[in-house]
């Protein structure tokens, strides 16, 4: 089948054009209904890290961001595990395998918050500006819509196409259910509408209408798009176009194409917007392809993510306003310079009409949407279909993978980066309360995994940390319990019982217990405090009354299984705690934490090759995990008989860091347990000085590195410390007061006689 696009020669396969990359078809399906978002938040500094901006009517006037953040995460079944890191992990169910175990499908998930920070790339990455675009240059030389997209609105059977001895028509009605259609452009060159749009010519026709190039007579000839109607007769296209307008006019954001009128001309109705003069990201796709010689050249990950992430926030202030975009995909999203537009709000529609006709695209649409109809959930859904077009090269995008994801081992990107692939399976879960609950919250764990693509990119470890939402740093949690080194949960600031909470935090784990036994109310953060108190005071038994709470009230909620994977750790069952963790790790597969918890559960596990992927993950990509990563690195190295890896991983270990002391002790230790030569001894020596071991350890140290040095010596070895040789008598003497020193620190007498009688036995003989 030959591309719809004037001018282009391109065929259709997989359903979108081999040259210029443009879809074959936009389909419109049954009607549906979903829930509404609240509107954003009013004035003051913008929020967003590195934005200066002031948030104006709700909105920073510099990045555009929302004045609220989104801190809320929930959780959902976890996805297929990629074949990077997990291939061999299994998940605990929940999310929609826990609801439809217990037999109710009907659950409906709804967000409440907002964040965003402009800009993109989000300062982590750089995408390539696009460059201006001349509209004059713009204008189709001949615009017809090409035979073989011309369709009856009404029942989708290809009219005009003309027979043998039989001329092809643009306006007549269709053969099957007699339908009018008209497919002919309506405005010319020099044609003024509403006596102020003068017509310069046609840009493009899509699904709903003709897109034209006007100039604006009474704003200094100013261009302009006036957008019309493909079938004036079309009942279902003229609604659409009415409801586009009506749309836009409330519409107030720096990331959506801005409407100026709506007008009439001969009986039409147009709506005039403003022009931007960019490219599509399906144009972005479809110069990529050109350039490399006619064969795909998907996007790097982080340019993908970057975009999306820049983007994201209108979607989210659409949804704010009670609106479904309904068709977001390459095609409309357009990039000028270095920002980007949302455009084509023909499909836009209030997520509680349950009445008008529903626009959509072959690939991208959700599966549930022709019964369920359209949601925010479903919104989310079209984001994922378009980070995988843009991302990877799928054959049979809109065939054999139109409703599935394909498996990372055909995508090389993905393969690479088992967070991304992660993040793709969650906004493409077939169930849609398994996706991301908001566009804010998807925008959130993308920054996150966008982080974690320019790490993997880059040599070397973290050198800067991005707060989390969800949970505190791993350098400040712990609170003294064994599991120390993970990170805490963070409070959740809206829990009914929220007062209470902090009230009872500062108190002992087995006091606080008893308070959690009998607060004011229950809430999902009553329970998680009562479950975290219970696993400190070593009470598994309560621990999962809690997780059991918690899931049988939100069967999505991660939490619950984080507190899970934490029990199953201190009662070292640790298959269940890699399934729990691997879980949490594919709601929030932009966090770190629960891919530091799976570490730490794999390497108890030993499972150790898993274990060090995960922690050279968090120590490349966040400042704040280098030293338990650090850490977790070196235990692995020396597991496997690695002196040299154990010490790279110490290391990595910052001096500013609070774990650095520690890591130059272990440093030292390992040196000294393996120093067998005079240069290894001597290395140990100086390692044991700086790493400022307590008395007891240095004193210990030194006693047995004299005595490797003076076996060596024995069998004939010059022993050295710098460059300076050391007689055998002089390490005697150093090791007797050493002995003697060692006695004096000891407490048991035993012990200290033990230590006085080697240091004697070290003199040399003497008559008097």
């Amino acid at each position: 089948m030959k591309c719809r696009q004037p001018g282009c020669t391109g065929t259709i396969v997989d359903g979108y054009c081999d040259i210029c990359g443009m879809p074959g078809q936009m389909m419109p399906v049954g009607a549906g209904h979903s829930g509404a978002r609240p509107a954003a938040s009013p004035s003051g500094p913008c929020r967003q890290p590195g934005c200066s901006g002031q948030v104006v009517d709700g909105y920073c006037d510099i990045c555009g961001a929302p004045a609220v953040s989104v801190s809320t995460v929930t959780a959902t079944t976890a996805p297929r595990t990629p074949t990077r890191t997990s291939v061999n992990l299994g998940a605990s169910a929940f999310g929609s395998a826990r609801v439809t175990s217990f037999g109710d499908q009907r659950l409906r998930r709804h967000a409440e918050h907002s964040t965003h920070d402009g800009q993109i790339g989000a300062g982590l990455t750089k995408v390539p500006p696009a460059p201006a675009i001349d509209p004059t240059k713009a204008v189709l030389a001949n615009p017809e819509v090409p035979l073989n997209a011309r369709v009856c609105a009404k029942c989708n059977f290809k009219v005009g196409q003309g027979a043998a001895n039989v001329a092809s028509r643009s306006e007549g009605f269709c053969p099957t259910c007699g339908a009018p259609y008209s497919f002919t452009v309506k405005l010319t060159a020099g044609t003024l509408v509403a006596n102020q749009y003068e017509v310069v010519g046609a840009l493009a026709h899509g699904g709903m209408g003709w897109i034209y190039l006007a100039k604006d007579r009474n704003v200094s000839g100013r261009f302009v798009v006036l957008k019309g109607l493909l079938n004036a007769g079309d009942a279902d296209a003229l609604a659409a176009t009415v409801g586009e307008q009506r749309f836009l006019a409330r519409t107030e954001h720096p990331l959506i194409v801005e409407i100026f009128n709506v007008v009439t001309h001969d009986d039409a109705i147009y709506i005039v917007m403003e022009y931007i003069g960019g490219r599509s990201l399906k144009q972005l796709l479809k110069q990529r392809r050109l350039a490399n010689n006619g064969e795909p050249d998907p996007l790097p990950a982080d340019q993908s993510l970057a975009l999306l992430i820049e983007i994201l926030p209108a979607l989210g202030y659409l949804h704010s306003l009670g609106l479904l975009f309904c068709d977001f995909k390459p095609d409309n999203v357009i990039q000028v310079g270095d920002s980007l537009k949302l455009i084509d709000l023909g499909g836009v529609r209030h997520a509680n009409d349950e009445d008008s006709a529903i626009y959509g695209t072959i690939g991208f649409q959700a599966p549930e949407v022709p019964t369920q109809g359209p949601s925010i959930a479903s919104d989310i859904y079209t984001v994922g279909r378009t980070l995988l077009m843009l991302s990877a090269d799928v054959p049979g995008f809109q065939t054999e993978f139109e409703f599935a994801v394909p498996p990372a081992d055909s995508l090389p990107v993905f393969a690479a980066q088992d967070s991304l692939y992660r993040l793709l399976l969650k906004c493409c879960a077939p169930d849609p309360n398994d996706r991301f609950i908001s566009a804010d919250e998807l925008r959130q764990q993308m920054l996150g995994v966008l982080r974690e693509v320019v790490a993997s990119s880059r040599a070397g470890i973290g050198s800067t940390s991005a707060s989390s939402a969800l949970f505190e740093s791993p350098m400040v949690a712990g609170h003294g319990h064994p599991l120390g080194s993970l990170p805490q949960l963070r409070s959740d600031p809206r829990d009914a019982q929220a007062d209470f909470l902090n009230q009872v935090a500062p108190q002992d784990p087995v006091s606080r217990l008893e308070a959690l036994s009998s607060p004011p109310g229950w809430s999902k953060g009553v329970w998680l405090a009562r479950g975290q108190a219970a696993l400190e005071v070593n009470k598994p038994t309560v621990v999962d009354q809690c997780i059991a709470r918690l899931l049988d009230d939100d069967p999505w909620e991660w939490r619950a299984l984080w507190l899970a994977g934490l029990g199953a750790l201190s009662n070292s069952d640790y298959v269940r705690a890699q399934s729990s963790f691997n879980a949490v790790y594919g709601q929030l597969p932009g966090e770190l934490a629960p891919k530091l918890a799976l570490a730490i559960a794999c390497e108890l596990g030993n499972e150790l090759d898993l274990a060090e992927v995960l922690y050279r993950i968090c120590a490349a990509t966040d400042a704040a995990y280098v030293t338990p990563a650090a850490f977790g690195l070196s235990r692995i190295r020396r597991a496997k008989n690695d002196l040299s890896g154990s010490l790279t991983a110490l290391a990595l270990v910052p001096s500013t860091s609070r774990g650095y002391p520690e890591s130059q002790r272990l440093r030292a230790m390992a040196l000294i347990s393996s120093a067998r030569d005079t240069a290894s001894i001597d290395a140990a020596f100086a390692a044991s000085i700086t790493a400022r071991l307590s008395g007891q350890e240095l004193a210990e140290a030194r006693a047995l590195l004299l005595r490797r040095a003076l076996l060596l010596s024995g069998q004939g070895t010059t022993i050295t410390r710098g460059q300076s040789p050391i007689a055998p008598t002089t390490l005697l003497d150093e090791l007797a007061a050493t002995y003697r020193e060692l006695a004096s620190l000891s407490t048991d007498a035993n012990t200290r006689a033990g230590y006085l009688e080697m240091a004697i036995s070290l003199r040399p003989w003497s008559l008097f």
